[in-house]
């Protein structure tokens, strides 16, 4: 399940599919259609269809429409996983599900950031760096550092000229790292 995931992640039209089905928690292909108007039909259907056979996706209902049956759609998984499992068990399989929940919630707000008429990206301060580092314990010093900064911040008041951010931090290692 977790290489289907990533595939959805990873190929643009499944992801909006994905993306959409999860804030929404189900969805019809209409209503993805009137979404996603830059997806043909025949692409959505087709994709639709992938995912479902793919174990990603289940019809939780049908509706009788003019001669046509209108399927609803929803997710087959829960990402609603305990962290405490994850750790004692030092499961990949159940982290690679916490990272997709991370980023699934982090993209859905980023998805409605990016479809906001007034968008501007430059003056948001919108942004995704990402750095390469060499560190070995000092890693635990430097994420407590962010951290504290972050934390400190998280108690600012809103006022004027102060706008509501969501800063998400990860820390991995490179793909060929041992």
């Amino acid at each position: 399940m977790t290489d289907k995931i990533m595939e959805c992640i990873t190929n643009p039209v499944k992801c909006k599919l994905l993306l959409e089905i999860y804030s929404q928690g189900q969805a019809t292909a209409k209503h993805l259609s009137d979404t996603f108007v830059d997806i043909p039909q025949a692409t959505l259907y087709c994709n639709l269809k992938k995912m479902l056979s793919d174990g990603m996706l289940k019809v939780i209902g049908e509706t009788q429409i003019r001669g046509t049956v209108e399927k609803t759609y929803a997710l087959t998984f829960n990402f609603n996983i305990d962290f405490d499992a994850i750790l004692t068990e030092n499961s990949g399989t159940l982290y690679i599900h916490v990272l997709t929940q991370y980023f699934l919630g982090f993209a859905k707000q980023f998805l409605e950031y990016c479809k906001s008429p007034n968008i501007n990206i430059k003056n948001d301060m919108s942004g995704f760096p990402l750095s390469y580092i060499y560190l070995s314990k000092k890693l635990n010093e430097l994420m407590k550092s962010i951290s504290s900064v972050i934390h400190a911040a998280e108690k600012n008041e809103p006022k004027v000229g102060r706008k509501l951010r969501m800063i998400g931090l990860m820390v991995s290692p490179p793909e060929n790292s041992k």
